[in-house]
């Protein structure tokens, strides 16, 4: 272990310059090698600022430099543990959304009003949960996402107390509406999900977060159905305080940081209480003044709006996800009329939930053969050779699956003697498509925007969120109200497989001329350029001669680390000396993972 720390601390004390600045650089300031000037009192705080006209130009830490101090450099037990817990998180967050359902009827008799007022609570927490979303994701780059993360968690479980305690439904709509708000959801969770793993070994950790965000909104009805057979009204809330204050405590013990700038921060200060006193973290040095200015921080927090209104792929593929999932909420307002006709009691009725779930593991688990073979072709040809598209290919088979499940849904609900057992297997399909256009539009989504990913996917879950929200305006009535009665409920459903049909037609749009309407959107072209930069007109170069595992100080950018050309001779070269120099034939593993190994 001292040895390790040497080596970085000689490592970080050799690119630390101390030169003479003629320019009109103020006295005092840290001029960071290729960055900007970090203004700072002094090397040593409790001294009196020098006059001295010397600039000290000082290095900033780089991810290449400290590989194992951040997240990518987990054990692999280690980040799936962190991940399941973000599982709970997710389950915690959704079933907060999808419970309340439970608790319409009981509050309207309480109070003695509609239960399309009290369901506009349902509406209140959705909407306000897609804007959550996209106000905390932003901080979490900034403040790391632990932090905020607990915030997060804090303050919705404050208010669940004002839902539990309110004397009135005003209070009630009020507690979902800053519970939907203070909600960070899934921008944080995959923002951790990038924290940990390369770009090309997420896909297993997004369809995990993937499934438990879908699972979530399955757990809040069959919960709730308990909850409502047996139990008060405001212990719908009680348990949502249970689970969220449970999930919180999980998190704060068993979830470290995983934001690379603040680990690269907390390194810093190591270095310098060993003494490298020149060594600095990207975010030190920058008071809350300079690094939040008003205006930095509304062009953050609009990133993934400007995203979703000006970038074809968001725009059509976060549409695409959420009329699926609004079809899924509008969907699922028919249960209760449904299985009426056999006569389900609350709790009946929630366990008919279960076969979703049933077909969101089964889609889930259809995954893997197809993440296998994807990175066996980045492993043979590079890991650029797996253009976005290709991440659709499953999705093709499993799109249709939304409609045909709702029109044979339709039509074999419609009572006895028709067992309720049919409509319930054939649920299983709905689920899996539904779980399945999620995770492909977010892989997709993933690949073709890099580095712009999290604002990306920010539309995503923005427009599930809003247009699910705004389905329960218009679930009651389409059901009430459309086609001859005795055949309302077959009627809206097989509408609503109609509207399917339209979904998942841009799926195929997409896969085929996905590199022309790419190539229309301003993000994912400076992608796709530095994606050719590094390939080269004519290949790629092996993932394995440049994967971090051979070398734990290389960066996720490896043209930053060897100063690759575009010409794929120059990149073999370079390859081939590297691999000359650092790693044997025959080796398995790399020759060593403690720092300084390269």
């Amino acid at each position: 272990m001292a040895s390790e720390k040497t080596s970085l601390a000689d490592k970080a004390s050799a690119t630390v310059e101390m030169r003479e600045d003629t320019s009109s650089t103020p006295p005092n300031t840290i001029r960071p090698v290729n960055s900007q000037t970090l203004p700072v009192t002094t090397a040593n705080p409790s001294s009196t600022p020098s006059t001295d006209p010397n600039t000290v130009r000082a290095a900033v830490l780089r991810e290449e430099e400290c590989y194992n101090s951040l997240a990518y450099a987990y054990p692999t037990r280690k980040k799936w543990i962190i991940l399941t817990v973000m599982g709970l998180v997710q389950i915690s967050m959704n079933y907060n959304a999808a419970v309340f359902s439970n608790a319409v009827q009981p509050i309207a008799k309480d109070f003695n009003v509609s239960e399309d007022y009290v369901r506009k609570g349902q509406m209140i927490f959705l909407l306000s949960y897609a804007f959550g979303c996209e106000l905390w994701a932003p901080w979490s780059e900034e403040l790391g996402r632990k932090n905020v993360l607990q915030a997060s968690l804090g303050l919705v479980n404050i208010w669940q107390i004002l839902c539990a305690t309110s004397r009135g439904v005003p209070q009630i709509l009020a507690g979902r509406f800053l519970g939907g708000l203070s909600s960070a959801g899934g921008s944080v969770t995959l923002g951790i999900v990038a924290d940990m793993f390369e770009p090309d070994r997420q896909q297993y950790a997004v369809a995990f977060v993937v499934l438990t965000s879908c699972g979530g909104s399955v757990v809040g009805p069959v919960v709730g159905g308990f909850i409502q057979q047996h139990l008060h009204w405001r212990w719908n809330f009680w348990i949502q305080l249970i689970i969220g204050a449970a999930v919180q405590l999980i998190h704060l013990f068993c979830v470290p940081e995983t934001r690379s700038s603040v680990l690269l921060d907390r390194e810093a200060k190591k270095l310098r209480k060993r003494g490298i006193k020149e060594v600095y973290g990207p975010n030190e040095g920058r008071s809350w003044r300079q690094r939040f200015t008003v205006r930095e921080v509304c062009k953050i927090w609009a990133r993934p709006f400007v995203m979703f209104c000006r970038e074809p792929i968001v725009l059509c593929l976060s549409l695409l996800s959420g009329f699926s999932d609004a079809l899924i909420f509008t969907f699922l307002e028919s249960y209760g009329y449904t299985f009426e006709q056999w006569h389900f009691s609350p709790i009946q009725l929630g366990l008919a939930f279960i076969p979703l779930l049933v077909g969101y593991v089964i889609a889930y688990f259809m995954f893997f053969p197809f993440f296998k073979k994807q990175q066996a072709l980045m492993i043979r040809s590079g890991t650029d050779a797996l253009v976005p598209e290709q991440r659709l290919k499953l999705l093709l088979f499993l799109a249709p699956l939304l409609f045909i499940g709702m029109f044979g849904f339709a039509w074999s609900a419609t009572g006895p003697p028709i067992p309720w057992a049919v409509p319930l297997a054939i649920s299983i399909l709905i689920g899996m498509a539904n779980l399945a256009i999620y995770m492909a539009t977010i892989d997709y989504m993933v690949a073709a925007y890099g580095p712009y990913a999290s604002s990306a996917t920010g539309g995503n879950g923005f427009a599930r969120d809003l247009l699910a929200g705004l389905s329960a305006l218009y679930a009651k009535p389409l059901y009430h109200n459309i086609g001859p009665k005795g055949l309302r409920l077959q009627a809206a459903s097989t509408l609503l497989a109609g509207v399917a049909i339209a979904v998942v037609i841009p799926i195929y749009i997409f896969y085929w001329y996905g590199p022309w309407i790419r190539s229309k959107s301003h993000f994912a072209k400076k992608v796709e350029a530095d994606r050719r930069a590094r390939m080269g007109e004519s290949g790629s170069l092996p993932i394995a001669l440049f994967h971090y595992h051979h070398c734990p100080l290389l960066p996720r950018s490896t043209e930053r680390a060897f100063n690759l050309t575009t010409t794929l001779d120059r990149q073999q070269n370079q390859a081939s000396k590297y691999m000359n120099s650092h790693y044997r034939p025959g080796d398995d593993a790399p020759l060593s993972r403690e720092r300084g190994a390269c």
